[in-house]
């Protein structure tokens, strides 16, 4: 999984690639490609 400043070229990589937002982190998810996966964002630690 690659961790990416901008999703936008990964939006555009493979046409069954998916836009997912968990946790406020954005990912990238390719279930075809797995090697298409992208991260977008940190995890907020709680207190």
């Amino acid at each position: 999984m690659q961790v990416l400043s901008s999703l936008k070229s990964a939006k555009t990589r493979h046409p069954n690639c998916k836009v997912v937002r968990r946790h406020g982190v954005v990912y990238v998810i390719c279930k075809e490609n797995p090697r298409f996966k992208a991260r977008q964002g940190m995890k907020k630690k709680r207190r």
